[in-house]
Formats: structure tokens, C-alpha cells, sequence
């Protein structure tokens, strides 16, 4: 079967599949692997020390993969500081580029006169609306399900899809609690183009930079064993349970102020986990962890959910008959 909607036509993709920009794991064995398979790759860009590791990370994906993939900038935490990053990847003619947090038009203004796609994630109708007013070529929309930064608004991908859908004219890209086929047909029945899977792409392996614990206690876990951190401090994020986002939680109901959490919620509490498996800190993950039970190939993974996404369409098609003859 074909998988053709506005974004693989925009992305140059088999599937409509994008994987998230995930902090600290997202660089080019993962992004070269996902486009590989069809979908459309990231690299992290704001995790990396500097411009130049950017570029030798452009490089890498580049020569891993012949296929389009993106670079992602989380620009919320880091002020101006990505301007440099952003040249960097206008320099290397990056296909796509994709926004998290703060406000893209500073990005949008540099990739003026260039062919990049623009794509911005957003967590509420009025930021894709003003997305759109910006230029954006796609919106991506993410639920109160997923995983890392959330919208404050506690909107699940079912609600907050189509409305979205429903105020912008440029294709919508759906997020947060996606992890198979069914997710991903559930999200073109709410009327959006693709869909962006973040967390159970770090199960898989070619995410090479988390360490196997990880990947196991996003096997291991439910739907029930994520919290939401941050929230006292206006940016919640959700983050597998443990004795860390415990004492997170506690500091937050005694003293909600970020002098008081950052060291707790610093890049390093991060990768002390997702890189070295140290009870000082804590991993990002949605509530797809509740429908994590491998880790396959990211080639396996496309393949699977391929083939149930392709079981539904069948379905889809059978019942219209049906309703048709009756």
C-alpha cells in the first residue's frame, strides 16, 4: 500500500513517521536509521557542545543515509545561543528543520530565501494557529501523553488533534502516546497527516547512546509509572517514576522555585540516567511506555507497525463495503 499524505509529499518519506528530537540520544546512528526505514530522522542539535560537533553530526547522518531527515532545536532553555547551531545547519543544507519551546520566529527569519521545511511542535490550537502565521510547513501536536516538555494544558492527543486540525490549514502531525500502528491510524482517523513517536524510539536499537537499563525500564513499565515534573515552575515534563522525580515532586510541593530545582532537573541529572543508569537522576517517557515491550530494530519497529497500520486500512475498507451493500 501507498503512504502518501501532505507530509511524506513535503518530507520526501515513505511513511509518515518522524522521530522526535529527544535530548541528549536523537544523533545520526538513530536519525540515519529511521530515515533508512522509511521515516524522517533527527539530530538533536542543542544537546551537542558546539557548532562544529552539529556539523560533524550532519556529516555522520549524511554519510550513514541518502535519505531526507531533520535537525531538531530545542529553543525554549537556551535563549539566542542557537543561532549559531542554526547556521550551521543552513550552511550544510539540512532538509528539515523542527522547533520545540520558546518562539521559533527568530529560526523563521534566518531560513528565509532557503528550501528548508519548517516544522514547529506545539501543545495548544492558538500556537499552531500562530505557527502557521509564521510560515510553518507542518505542525506537530503533542498531547499530555508524551514524553519530555508538555503544553501546561492537560490536553490529550485525542481532544487536542483535531482541534488543531481544525484551525490551521497546513498539515498536522500528531504526538504523544503513539507507539504502533493502531496509535498511528488513530491519529490519520483524527485527521492528522503523520504522526512523531519520541519515547519508543529510545527503545530500540539503534538508540545507541541510552544505556540498556533504560531501554529495559521503558519495557518494564506501565502506563502508570511516569510523572509530571516541572510543573510548579510553568514547563512540566514527563518522566519515568523513580526515587529522583520523587524528591523532585517533594521539593516542588515545599519550595516551587528553580533555584530550588535546578540541580535536579539539569541536563546532567539527565544523562547521569539515560547514559549511566545513576539513581541521581531520572529519563524522559510518555504513557507509551504501557505499550513498550521490545527493543527491536528501528527497522523491525517500521516494519510492524507497517503491516498493523496496513491490517486496519483492510478493516477500514471491508466495513465500507459491508455498509455500502447494506
Amino acid at each position: 500500500m501507498k503512504w502518501s499524505t501532505r507530509i511524506t509529499d513535503l518530507l520526501g518519506i515513505d511513511y509518515p513517521i518522524i522521530q522526535g528530537g529527544l535530548a541528549y540520544l536523537a544523533y545520526s546512528e538513530l536519525a540515519a536509521a529511521v530515515s533508512n526505514a522509511g521515516g524522517l530522522g533527527q539530530i538533536t542539535a542543542m544537546s551537542l557542545k558546539s557548532p562544529d560537533e552539529l556539523r560533524e553530526e550532519i556529516r555522520k547522518t549524511r554519510a550513514l543515509t541518502d535519505k531526507p531527515f531533520g535537525v531538531n532545536f530545542a529553543i525554549g532553555m537556551y535563549g539566542k545561543g542557537y543561532e549559531p547551531m542554526v547556521q550551521v545547519a543552513i550552511d550544510e543544507n539540512v532538509p528539515v528543520v523542527t522547533m520545540t519551546g520558546g518562539n521559533p520566529a527568530p529560526i523563521f527569519d534566518m531560513l528565509k530565501g532557503t528550501n528548508i521545511k519548517k516544522l514547529v511542535l506545539v501543545a495548544a490550537r492558538r500556537q499552531a494557529q500562530k505557527a502557521e502565521e509564521l510560515g510553518a510547513d507542518a505542525v506537530m501536536v503533542v498531547g499530555q501523553e508524551g514524553g519530555g516538555h508538555l503544553g501546561r494544558d492537560d490536553v490529550g492527543t485525542m481532544v487536542l488533534v483535531p482541534q488543531v486540525v481544525d484551525s490551521v490549514s497546513i498539515p498536522v502531525i500528531a504526538s504523544g502516546g503513539i507507539g504502533d500502528g493502531r496509535g498511528w491510524m488513530a491519529a490519520h482517523a483524527l485527521g492528522a497527516e503523520g504522526i512523531e513517536m519520541g519515547t519508543r524510539f529510545i527503545a530500540t536499537k539503534e538508540c545507541v547512546h541510552a544505556i540498556d537499563a533504560y531501554k529495559q525500564a521503558l519495557v518494564d513499565a506501565t502506563e502508570n509509572d511516569t510523572v509530571v515534573i516541572k510543573r510548579s515552575i510553568g514547563g512540566p515534563a514527563r518522566a519515568l517514576r523513580n526515587d529522583f522525580t520523587d524528591k523532585i515532586l517533594k521539593i516542588e510541593s515545599e519550595t516551587p522555585t528553580y533555584e530550588a530545582l535546578r540541580d535536579y532537573i539539569s541536563g546532567e541529572a539527565n544523562t547521569n540516567y539515560i547514559y549511566n543508569g545513576s539513581d541521581q537522576g531520572f529519563g524522559w517517557a510518555g504513557q507509551v511506555t504501557g505499550l513498550i515491550h521490545d527493543v527491536p530494530t528501528v527497522a523491525e519497529l517500521l516494519s510492524r507497525m507497517v503491516a498493523e497500520a496496513e491490517a486496519i486500512r483492510l478493516k477500514w475498507s471491508d466495513s465500507n463495503e459491508l455498509l455500502v451493500r447494506k
